[in-house]
């Protein structure tokens, strides 16, 4: 089993969790990015870096993540696309993307985009703190045990 990370997103706190889970329950983590970044000394961690360009990665985890596979994204656009294509995807906070939630949540993220852009709202997410951790724990362990069950 395999967990793709969108690497040049996903705040250090939840790459950090993510390896004691994969090097606890023994999977593979492939770290996707951008640019360059310092890859964790572990074997189970692979960091792939892909041309620079917009969306890039992006298409690059669309393209090699496979159903019975996770990915850690928080961006709402990819996981809609790996949604679509039998891929599990949670963000780094704990939410899980699913089917049943995926129209919502581009709804509202194309409403704060129109927002920012009219210069009715500014900034985005709060720093990542301890309850954030704690949810993306939780919600990993689900998500993982629930992939794990469904392989048999």
């Amino acid at each position: 089993m395999r967990v793709w990370i969108d690497a040049d997103a996903c705040p250090k706190a939840a790459k950090d969790q993510l390896v004691k889970f994969a090097l606890k329950r023994q999977f593979e983590v492939v770290l996707v990015a951008g640019q360059a970044q310092i890859k964790p000394a572990f074997a189970c961690v692979k960091l792939i870096v892909v041309p620079s360009g917009p969306d890039a990665a992006d298409d690059y985890l669309v393209e090699h993540a496979v159903p019975g596979e996770l990915v850690i994204c928080s961006d709402i656009p990819l996981a809609d696309r790996l949604i679509k294509k039998g891929v599990a995807a949670l963000d780094p906070r704990g939410k899980e993307f699913d089917p049943g939630n995926m129209g919502e949540r581009l709804a509202v993220r194309n409403l704060f985009t129109e927002l920012r852009e009219q210069g009715q709202m500014s900034g985005g997410q709060g720093a990542y703190g301890e309850r954030d951790k704690q949810a993306f724990a939780n919600a990993l362990d689900r998500i993982l045990t629930r992939l794990q069950r469904a392989r048999g």
